[in-house]
């Protein structure tokens, strides 16, 4: 079977969903690019996260056709398809709907920045994509119209879900993971009070430390 590597890591990255709690049932779905190939690898549609495996894994053309598995692939295949044609420093995308982030996606709302590890791992406030029906390529056009220009590798797409970018798969998987995380924060502040927003040059500051100095630069 070709493509293994990649397959064995979206399986594996599957179960990160799972483990932090960011899908329900066989909703969610992560992709990767095949390096060097116009190809990606993503989860087959409605299959029980304990059923996955490397072998289950779907490969489709950047049109989102199938080209290889015994699997119809995931429902949101046209919108990654999309993503992956049109930024093509795009490696992984991840789809959840976890729930404080699509609670606010359910408002329409932007996340604001209030907290430092917005700043850090999203370079702002986390935006909102259009409405748009599953199956076609509308998702994909809004997650690309949204996020062309913004430092954020998350989206919330409006009364839908989460969908992150990365590098690589795991960058997306790390995003969409943050993003739940910060959700559920800034929505506990509210319900506390008025959350205070970080001033612009203090976002700067805080992102280009994170993204530049933080760490041990080993790539994700």
């Amino acid at each position: 079977m070709i493509h293994q590597e990649t397959r064995e890591t979206v399986c594996r990255l599957h179960a990160e969903l799972v483990r932090y709690n960011l899908v329900a049932w066989t909703a969610g779905n992560v992709s990767e690019r095949v390096p060097g190939e116009d190809l990606f690898v993503i989860k087959p549609s409605g299959v029980s996260y304990d059923e996955l495996t490397p072998e289950a894994m779907v490969v489709c053309d950047l049109q989102g056709e199938l080209v290889e598995g015994d699997y119809a692939p995931s429902s949101d295949t046209a919108a990654h398809a999309y993503v992956y044609r049109h930024m093509p420093e795009v490696n992984g995308v991840v789809h959840t709907h976890s729930t404080y982030a699509s609670a606010w996606a359910a408002r329409g709302e932007a996340i604001p920045c209030v907290l430092t590890a917005m700043a850090d791992e999203f370079g702002g406030e986390i935006p909102v994509g259009p409405f748009a029906l599953i199956g076609g390529d509308d998702i994909g056009k809004g997650i690309v119209e949204t996020l062309t220009g913004h430092r954020s590798p998350a989206l919330l797409m409006q009364n839908h879900g989460v969908f992150t970018i990365g590098g690589s798969a795991k960058a997306a998987v790390k995003a969409a993971v943050m993003c739940e995380d910060v959700a559920r924060t800034v929505h506990v502040a509210r319900q506390l009070g008025t959350p205070i927003p970080i001033e612009q040059h203090h976002i700067d500051h805080l992102y280009d430390r994170y993204q530049n100095v933080y760490g041990q630069r080993s790539h994700l």
